[in-house]
């Protein structure tokens, strides 16, 4: 996958551009497939699918923890078998690399469980 879940975010308190829309479609090559671009590329979303509400909100959960260790929060829809994610950074009103970032980090805890081998 991308190098950037392996970055951290900066703090970003404003005073500077969002990033253009050619460089957020850039950077869009970088996540999972499921993550869209908003039309005025000022957000980007996914929304991710689970079996029951423990498995929604284990997710939910583990998102609100790499959100909280990156300093950067999503907004969230969340309902029985499903979570909704939006990025954007507020204080610019457009996207940044922190929400490509960690869409990319959310991504790797997102990844599917590879079935066990089965017995010989």
């Amino acid at each position: 996958m991308s190098d950037l879940s392996g970055r951290s975010c900066k703090p970003c308190e404003g005073g500077v551009a969002p990033l253009a829309a050619a460089a957020a479609q850039a950077l869009m090559s970088e996540l999972a497939p499921q993550w869209q671009l908003a039309a005025d590329a000022r957000s980007i979303r996914r929304e991710f699918k689970f079996k029951d509400f423990y498995r929604t909100m284990s997710f939910v959960n583990a998102l609100a923890h790499i959100a909280n260790i990156e300093d950067h929060h999503p907004d969230l829809e969340v309902s029985y078998s499903s979570c909704r994610v939006l990025f954007t950074t507020h204080a610019i009103r457009g996207l940044s690399e922190n929400d490509f970032i960690c869409a990319a980090k959310i991504d790797r805890i997102a990844l599917p469980v590879p079935p066990a081998a089965a017995p010989r």
